[in-house]
């Protein structure tokens, strides 16, 4: 082996010794030109430094005074929720940092037990399975689930990580048009001739802030003989009257078969995400889903903060409810203004701009005003897509809702923007 590389290197004219140092040249020389393309593209994605808690008003590295934070996924003000700290506290004392182990060894404790049993009950499911993310519970179900002789059909907005995840598996691929009811239809009747038939789509799509029409999904699906999969990270928590998600809210709870969904937004924001549906399913997935049974257990202190926040939502839905109206409050104020808000009633507030530039400019001066926005563009949204996306929580005020459109406005017309 060693005189084969050896002849190799002498073949190419290179020395030895030089070659590797020659490759990692290269490598430097390909990368810089794609991170140049990058920042030339206005597509830069710099990563601010909070210096504090998460929460509606956060202190930045660099800036001055109190910042407004509208970019959180955190829904329901939880992840610096006094009794969810507490609760992450007492775990960690109890069951320790970690577990040094997956699942099916030596990592699986009470309270992650306990944790799943709760999840399947808020859900009103017969089981749940915890991953250490939502992308994990994606990037699991579908290979696990699906064989050559399945199909899946996929929304083309869907998010990241159910793409990724169907990829994975070897089923045959369907993309239906988004929010598309005709073009899904029709690749139902294609898809006829498959054993398995499941239609994925997100509940909420976190770019747009719009909700899959699940009624008819379901209907479709019914019709069809096809299952249906829900991904209901930007939807657990918040949507429905009680916080069940996008099923609760459009009435479906009992023809939905499979919801994937987050503990890092509405349930604590720390991390981990869980598949939850048909007992059968579930053990399944503890037998055959990659990113399960090759990833560490979820940390404890993980584990009490969401079991903790999953009590307090069940406990009221006065903390949904408040985050209804506020959400209404700053899409009608924003609208008025003269903004186009993609979606409808989420709390997802897509303010469109168009320009990835533009986006980026306008929200690096909305944190000189003491508003923390982010720009979004291309890959994450389409080209000519460019927008800031607001995100309401239920702990922000009245007050500090006024505040951000106020900003909105100053530096939309300092940037033409608006009028």
């Amino acid at each position: 082996m060693w005189a084969g590389r050896v002849l190799c290197a002498a073949l190419s004219g290179a020395p030895i010794g030089c070659r590797p140092q020659s490759a990692l040249a290269q490598l430097r020389g390909i990368l810089q030109e794609e991170l140049e393309s990058i920042r030339g593209a206005g597509t830069w994605k710099s990563e601010r430094v909070i210096t504090s808690r998460q929460g509606p008003r956060i202190h930045v590295d660099g800036v001055s005074g109190g910042i407004l934070n509208f970019c959180a996924n955190n829904y329901l003000g939880l992840s610096s929720h006094p009794e969810v700290i507490q609760a992450g506290l007492q775990a960690l004392e109890e069951f320790g940092a970690g577990l040094s182990s997956v699942r099916f060894i030596c990592g699986t404790q009470s309270i992650h037990k306990d944790l799943e049993a709760k999840i399947a009950r808020f859900h009103q499911r017969e089981d749940a399975i915890l991953y250490p993310s939502c992308f994990d519970a994606n990037a699991g179900l579908f290979e696990a689930l699906l064989t050559p002789e399945d199909a899946v059909l996929s929304d083309e907005l869907n998010h990241a990580s159910i793409i990724d995840g169907i990829r994975l598996c070897k089923a045959h691929k369907y993309r239906y048009r988004h929010l598309d009811m005709a073009d899904l239809e029709a690749k139902l009747r294609e898809a006829q001739k498959h054993r398995l038939r499941l239609v994925a789509t997100d509940g909420a799509f976190s770019m747009d802030g719009d909700i899959a029409p699940l009624q008819e999904i379901c209907r479709l699906a019914c019709q069809y003989g096809a299952l249906v999969f829900v991904d209901e990270c930007h939807a657990t928590g918040f949507l429905g009257a009680t916080g069940r998600g996008t099923d609760e809210l459009l009435g479906v709870m009992d023809q939905v078969t499979i919801i994937n969904s987050t503990l890092g937004k509405a349930l604590g924001g720390a991390s981990g995400g869980y598949t939850t549906g048909p007992g059968s399913l579930v053990s399944l997935l503890r037998q055959r889903a990659r990113p399960y049974l090759f990833s560490n257990s979820l940390p404890p202190a993980v584990v009490g903060c969401a079991s903790k926040a999953l009590d307090l939502l069940m406990e009221s839905n006065a903390i949904v409810q408040s985050m209804a109206a506020k959400t209404q409050r700053f899409r009608s104020k924003m609208e008025a203004a003269g903004f186009t808000v993609s979606g409808a009633s989420h709390p997802i507030c897509p303010v469109m701009l168009g320009d990835a530039r533009l986006a980026s400019c306008m929200a690096d001066d909305m944190l000189k005003r003491g508003i923390f926005v982010i720009g979004f563009s291309y890959p994450v949204v389409p080209k000519g897509k460019a927008r800031i996306r607001v995100q309401i929580s239920a702990v922000h005020s009245e007050e500090d809702i006024d505040r951000c459109v106020e900003a909105f406005v100053e530096v939309g017309r300092l940037h033409g923007a608006l009028p």
